[in-house]
């Protein structure tokens, strides 16, 4: 009431829209499975879905043969959609999405019914999915995944702090040293004669001892 109120001169200033504005609806066509879900909870019947069914050959011998639904049409008439978001909300798949762009009116109202190649294109315009609100709790597999890491990173610590340290193996050149120097003592010291004891090769022989 202390302010002077202010027209937006729209087309020429683009109002700011919030992030969960109802625009338009885009459609993903690959992740729809024709389960005709959006179309029986529609409130005002004004999504229109066509589909075949094609048989996909066995993969291996000796098993079935399956069917799978081909989308053949996707229409939403924008003239009858009341924006509920039913449709977007129902959906097990993740095909269908809002966009904020609204501009999309028509002199002629048979032109607000928007086929799938149409609803395609309006995929482009849908922004990204906001992040998690701060005071949000944290995703429940992000929470398990980081208490496992957790663990481990502290069982992996706990084993390497009671694990003793062990000592490194000798080489080969430093354990065979020893037995080197050995043999070359004893190829200095002379050879006693067989039938000899070490006592009498020590102790030279006393003359008149016999």
């Amino acid at each position: 009431m202390t302010r002077k109120s202010v027209t937006a001169q729209y087309p020429d200033t683009q109002p700011d829209l919030a992030p969960r504005t109802r625009g338009v609806i885009g459609l993903f066509e690959e992740n729809c499975t024709v389960c005709m879900l959006c179309a029986r909870e529609c409130p005002d019947w004004c999504i229109y879905i066509d589909s075949h069914k094609e048989t996909v050959p066995a993969t291996t011998p000796g098993a079935r043969e399956r069917s799978r639904n081909v989308l053949d049409r996707f229409a939403i008439d924008f003239s009858l959609c009341m924006y509920c978001g039913i449709c977007i909300e129902v959906c097990p798949f993740d095909a269908l999405f809002w966009s904020p762009e609204f501009e999309y009116a028509e002199t002629d109202i048979r032109d607000l019914t928007h086929e799938r190649d149409k609803l395609r294109e309006w995929m482009w315009t849908v922004p990204a999915p906001p992040a998690l609100d701060p005071g949000a709790e944290e995703p429940k597999e992000i929470a398990a995944a980081r208490k496992t890491a957790e663990k481990l990173a502290a069982a992996q610590q706990q084993d390497a702090a009671t694990t003793p340290a062990t000592p490194a193996a000798p080489t080969t050149s430093t354990a065979t040293e020893p037995h080197a120097h050995e043999q070359a003592r004893a190829a200095e010291q002379p050879t006693r004669p067989a039938g000899e004891s070490k006592q009498q090769t020590d102790q030279p022989k006393q003359e008149g001892q016999e």
